[in-house]
């Protein structure tokens, strides 16, 4: 048994190759191997996003706080609120973040394969990000 408490570990702001606004991340944890399940908790200031990206393995969103919008390629931006679940197919080419006007938070649980949880892509565009406005 491992007990992580909080503030045990450091947050870290999210990096502009991955983000636009502002990102703040605290980890979770990382499975001990074999297991390969890993989570953070992001918070999103208002119009904050990740870029475009896909996990090998899939996504699973929990919205803690606020209201969110995702998008997966070619679907529209949907609108999330605290208790709502969004979880990514493995290789879905997606982004995530907050409304134009509030923040949100978010746990983000991902497992890793062959060492790797997450690839980046282009950042979202404002055009992209305000669709729905």
């Amino acid at each position: 048994m491992e007990i992580k408490r909080i503030g045990s570990q450091a947050s870290a702001q999210g990096s502009a190759d991955w983000f636009t606004g502002a990102v703040r991340i605290d980890p979770l944890f990382d499975a001990a191997e074999p297991g390969r399940v890993g989570g953070v908790s992001v918070t999103f200031e208002p119009g904050a996003r990740t870029a475009w990206h896909t996990h090998p393995l899939g996504q699973t969103l929990i919205i803690t706080a606020g209201c969110g919008r995702v998008q997966r390629w070619g679907g529209p931006v949907e609108e999330v609120y605290p208790g709502d679940v969004v979880q990514f197919a493995a290789g879905e080419k997606h982004w995530h973040g907050a409304s134009l006007t509030t923040a949100m938070s978010h746990t983000a649980i991902h497992e890793y394969l062959d060492g790797k949880a997450v690839d980046w892509m282009e950042h979202v565009s404002d055009q992209q990000y305000r669709q729905g406005d």
